[in-house]
């Protein structure tokens, strides 16, 4: 049996709790673990059974031979990040969103395409099974011309502005932003079920009290699809209360919905569950620490991701269950992120999208 690829993760928060065990699961071996503090990330790379650590990437492949980079950091750094990694030839599995702007993007995009290695991006909710089977419901024509679409939640996880989470999220200069932190899912979300969106208008407001330089802590976007649908995209995470999600498409002969994780459509026929399909199926994992448990839904459908990922550095054909998240849906998703902070910053003026 040939030996497991290598792979270096980036990133000692997300990168360790899902990232490494993912890798794991996938058939990687984790030869280091990168972080900017080298007592933390010594803590840190220990807890997840780590040996080497580093804080710069490039001695990391040269003296690991890795042939797999993970980037897990603040989006600000990513462009910098994989292009070290390219540079090298590694293989590339980078977070959303994919860059502080669209140009790094592009540029990043180009660097892995000439250099002819695999680049994904983390969008690893599309192997959900309830996102992954309204998406073939829909292409299969289940509900005919999708018409109508809202995507809209809440959360109380930052209502209170001193609550703990990541710094980038509220730190612009990072890239930070409720948009980016999780609007970037639901942007690739819609174009996966979608296509191309054609234009948009948008605000980002910031419910709790936060200082005057935080970034947004919630996100409205008003759209129209290419293919005429139209619909609102969003989200708070700084509401107090439960949190309530809706997650509705409707075209001309029916509706898709999701209901506790269920996907249901409703028609002339009445309403009826949709199955899972049998290979939209995730592993199964299970957390060591009952306080871990809420981290399962990220890490199995990250272990699909990691598998494509594996395909791709040796060389195999990547599965097809759903669409694989490369760097050309990266730029495509930070294209509507400029354009939906153009849009915030002119008043909810209309963008319309190349």
């Amino acid at each position: 049996m040939p030996p497991a690829p290598r792979a270096i993760v980036v990133g000692t928060g997300f990168g360790c709790r899902i990232h490494v065990p993912a890798l794991r699961a996938a058939g990687f071996e984790v030869a280091g673990l990168i972080g900017t503090d080298p007592d933390r990330t010594r803590r840190r790379a220990d807890a997840v059974n780590i040996a080497d650590i580093f804080t710069d990437l490039g001695e990391a492949i040269e003296r690991t031979g890795a042939v797999a980079v993970t980037i897990a950091t603040p989006p600000a750094t990513h462009a910098a990040l994989a292009l070290t990694a390219i540079e090298r030839g590694c293989h590339v599995l980078c977070e959303k969103p994919m860059a502080a702007d669209l140009a790094e993007a592009r540029a990043m995009l180009a660097a892995a395409e000439q250099a002819g290695v695999t680049h994904l991006i983390g969008n690893e909710f599309r192997w959900a099974p309830d996102r992954a089977m309204i998406g073939r419901a829909i292409a299969n024509g289940l509900i005919g011309d999708p018409r109508y679409v809202t995507l809209s939640s809440v959360l109380p996880i930052v209502a209170d502005p001193a609550a703990r989470m990541p710094r980038w999220w509220f730190d612009a200069g990072a890239g930070g932003g409720w948009l980016g932190a999780h609007g970037s899912h639901l942007v690739d979300q819609l174009r996966v079920w979608l296509g191309e969106v054609d234009s948009l208008s948008a605000t980002l407001p910031t419910v709790p009290d936060r200082p005057a330089d935080a970034a947004e802590d919630s996100y409205i976007v008003r759209f129209r699809m290419k293919n005429g649908a139209q619909g609102v995209l969003q989200h708070s995470a700084g509401v107090w209360g439960p949190s309530e999600n809706i997650s509705r498409v409707a075209g001309t002969h029916g509706t898709l919905w999701v209901d506790k994780g269920v996907v249901k459509i409703a028609d002339r026929d009445g309403v009826r569950d949709l199955p899972v399909d049998a290979d939209l199926h995730l592993p199964p994992v299970e957390a060591d620490d009952p306080r871990k448990a809420a981290m399962l839904f990220e890490l199995a459908p990250f272990i699909r991701l990691c598998e494509a990922l594996r395909a791709g550095v040796e060389g195999r054909p990547m599965p097809d269950d759903v669409p694989i998240p490369t760097f050309h849906d990266g730029v495509a998703a930070m294209a509507l992120l400029d354009a939906i902070r153009q849009s915030a910053a002119q008043d909810g003026a209309l963008i319309n999208i190349a």
